[in-house]
């Protein structure tokens, strides 16, 4: 049985990290774990997602749970729907942005609270690695219903008139095309918006810059005032500004933090993930809010978000949390809060990278992954050499060192082999200084 209980979800590739058969016992097991009496369940477009919905709905029936059945989902629909039909738990099988030989499952618990290796997977594990199946002799049964239906009505309150923006979306051949343009309408250039699990035109990962220069093309090509790209599960979207400059997630989220805060009390609380910029931090505050740092993972934010009654979240890998989202991600939700942000600016004459620049201008690295076997020692040595100059040193996700003019983190990731580095500073000149000043510690 292959390695694919993660922090945050169930995922690996398919038929070897993850069977048909872990499936099976995960569906099985799983009403026993939540104390469910009914789980919703969705599914991606990915080419083994229909084999594995299969098997997932006949683990949960054969332990005599029912199933509600909402077949083909954006992972934010699982999200809503978890909660607008009032069920026990949900899962939806994705491998969100990974390539397509992988999958996997994210399960949430009542009211779409995550289900991470600390709040249930691993005694999930420990139930599908070392127990046995003996199927109930009353099965659950199966009801189909419409969820598309549902979210869309929920998502259509948030649009607004953004006419004279152009605009460009890249569906990513994911699950974005199930909505979108019901939301953006027909006025819109789509590519890439057929479904097909085979991604053959880029990986459903806007997270990598290479992976959005179709998309940058699109919109300088046809002169559009922004880009949009959802990754494979629609809950990650990243923007290109007019120029078909990527904008790192980050800095979105204080473009996003423009229309949220802006009926919102002074002192309201916003949730920013280790690595975010310095720009984006001092640009939410200038907007009024208090900025809380906290852990990477969705799990992770999603629960701070809860606990300190943030009102909203962001995370440099594209992921936007919202307190009146049920603490959760959602992509298209995202995507009309900030529309109406460019499209005012626009009014005003300024564009996208205009806005952009206005929001600060320290450089970053983005996110350096190192492969190592030796992450620790080269964590500890980092920590030895920086932490006694550092001004604010924080601890809770690896290592974030901050200095005047610039800072780092350094972390192990919960869900790949790596090591990840991300530093920023005030100018080009000091970013490749430091660069080039810790680089040499990432070796083995």
């Amino acid at each position: 049985m292959g390695n694919a209980f993660k922090a945050y979800d169930i995922r690996g590739i398919w038929e070897d990290e993850l069977t048909p058969e872990m499936v099976y016992k995960v569906g099985f097991f799983l009403p026993q774990l939540l104390n469910c009496k009914t789980i919703l369940v969705g599914h991606d477009i990915r080419l083994s997602s229909e084999e594995i919905y299969s098997l997932l709905k006949k683990g949960i029936t054969d332990a005599g749970c029912d199933v509600l059945a909402i077949d083909k989902a954006s992972t934010p629909m699982v999200y809503f729907s978890t909660v607008h039909f009032g069920v026990d738990a949900s899962v939806q099988i994705t491998a969100s942005h990974n390539p397509k030989i992988y999958n996997g499952l994210k399960v949430s618990a009542k009211n779409a609270i995550p289900v991470g290796i600390d709040s249930g997977l691993g005694d999930l594990e420990k139930l599908v690695r070392n127990n046995e199946v003996i199927v109930k002799q009353v099965k659950g049964k199966v009801t189909e219903v419409d969820a598309r239906t549902p979210y869309i009505a929920y998502l259509k309150q948030f649009v607004t008139d953004f006419s004279n923006l152009k605009l460009a979306v890249d569906c990513s051949n994911g699950m974005s095309s199930l909505i979108v343009k019901e939301l953006l309408g027909d006025n819109v250039i789509y590519i890439n918006d057929t479904f097909d699990g085979s991604f053959p035109n880029h990986e459903p990962n806007p997270l990598d810059p290479s992976t959005c220069k179709q998309l940058e093309k699109v919109v300088v090509d046809n002169k559009c005032d922004l880009g949009i790209i959802y990754d494979g599960d629609a809950d990650r979207v990243m923007f290109v500004d007019e120029k078909g400059g990527y904008i790192f997630a980050d800095i979105s989220m204080a473009v996003l933090g423009i229309n949220m805060l802006k009926d919102a009390p002074k002192g309201s609380k916003v949730v920013a993930d280790i690595r975010t910029s310095r720009n984006t931090v001092s640009y939410l505050e200038k907007l009024g809010a208090e900025v809380y740092m906290w852990k990477v993972g969705h799990v992770n934010a999603k629960q701070k978000i809860r606990e300190i009654g943030a009102i909203f979240g962001g995370e440099l890998a594209g992921h936007y949390y919202f307190r009146d989202f049920f603490n959760c991600d959602s992509a298209a939700y995202a995507t009309l809060h900030v529309l109406p942000v460019l499209s005012e600016y626009k009014a005003k004459g300024i564009t996208f990278s205009e806005l952009i620049k206005s929001i600060g201008t320290w450089v970053t690295s983005g996110e350096i992954n190192y492969k190592l076997e030796s992450k620790d020692a080269v964590m500890e040595a980092l920590y030895q050499a920086y932490e006694p100059s550092a001004d604010k040193v924080l601890d809770f996700d690896g290592y974030r060192f901050d200095y005047k003019d610039w800072w780092f983190n350094v972390r192990k990731s919960n869900t790949e082999p790596f090591l990840r580095l991300v530093i920023e500073a005030k100018d080009k000149a000091t970013l490749d200084e430091k660069l080039a000043e810790i680089k040499p510690y990432f070796h083995d």
